[in-house]
């Protein structure tokens, strides 16, 4: 697909730029979920996922969610939280790194008033949505492409995670048929889990959640494996081609409209329209391509 038909791929939907205040206790929030006890031998920042045989897929979601297969998966870690603009800062001062929507000069940005996405001059990592409005520091870097992706974590010795480790951990700590990775349901005793759309995608977002746009990384808490942010907020890299499962082991030669697969959904997932959010939802786009609600976090 190229670059500028990646914008409009199926599962990116859109919001408006401005950000809502949360409730003043949400922060506190955040930095706890960010840092819980450590366990011994695993690395700071990092959650150790236990091995064990996965069911990948969903039989009631998207076509692309089927067939189901069942998936044995190693032992890994996986990062508590989607790198920040502050830690994707600390890589690019100390590499020099120019990332491809800088190169470009120009990334993905939704318009709410017209209710489309176009390439918006100077938006990059440090100005996802505006080049007058920076970004922040606790929030999720968004408007790096995959390649920025591996470098950044091939930088701190990791990789990013397989689409099926993913949904994995995703999966880990719960109950098999729950949609979400912190249970079956967006909203326990009143509170949002996770940051998505409220109310009717593109014309209204009540911000019921507290949040338009991206908000700090762990806000909505933790899942039972200690995992903040894998539902909502943004979507996250892949080290996977994007091919239909009942496709998986055949051979595959990537070609330049070849997309790379995406996961987790974003704080523009409306579930009426795009429920990206659940554990077994795949999204796709370019590698290339950098996106105001695509973000990644490293395995090792």
């Amino acid at each position: 697909m190229p670059r500028r038909a990646a914008l409009t791929f199926a599962v990116v939907v859109a919001t408006g730029v401005a950000r809502a205040g949360p409730p003043a206790d949400r922060h506190a929030e955040a930095r706890a979920a960010r840092r819980p006890a450590a366990r011994a031998g695993v690395p700071a920042g990092m959650v150790a996922i236990p091995g064990g045989r996965t069911r990948i897929g969903s039989d009631d979601g998207e076509p692309a969610e089927r067939p189901t297969f069942t998936a044995d998966v190693k032992p890994f870690l996986l990062d508590r939280h989607p790198v920040t603009v502050a830690e994707f800062r600390r890589f690019v001062d100390a590499t020099g790194w120019v990332t491809q929507a800088e190169r470009f000069g120009e990334a993905g940005v939704f318009d709410q008033r017209t209710g489309t996405w176009g390439l918006v001059r100077g938006a990059s990592w440090r100005h996802p949505v505006d080049p007058s409005a920076p970004a922040a520091d606790d929030h999720p870097v968004t408007q790096v492409s995959w390649y920025d992706a591996v470098a950044y974590c091939a930088w701190r010795k990791k990789r990013l995670p397989t689409e099926v480790e993913w949904e994995h951990a995703a999966r880990a700590g719960h109950r098999a048929g729950d949609h979400y990775a912190w249970g079956d349901a967006l909203v326990v005793d009143g509170r949002y889990r996770a940051n998505t759309w409220q109310g009717h995608f593109p014309s209204d977002n009540t911000v019921a959640d507290g949040y338009l746009t991206t908000s700090p990384v762990g806000a909505f808490g933790a899942t039972a494996t200690g995992l903040t942010d894998m539902g909502g907020n943004v979507w996250q890299w892949t080290a996977d081609w994007y091919r239909p499962y009942a496709d998986r082991d055949a051979p595959f030669t990537p070609t330049p409209a070849s997309e790379k697969v995406i996961r987790g959904g974003s704080f523009l997932c409306d579930p009426h329209v795009c429920h990206g959010f659940r554990v077994s939802a795949r999204g796709h786009t370019t590698p290339e391509t950098g996106l105001e609600h695509v973000g990644f976090r490293c395995a090792r």
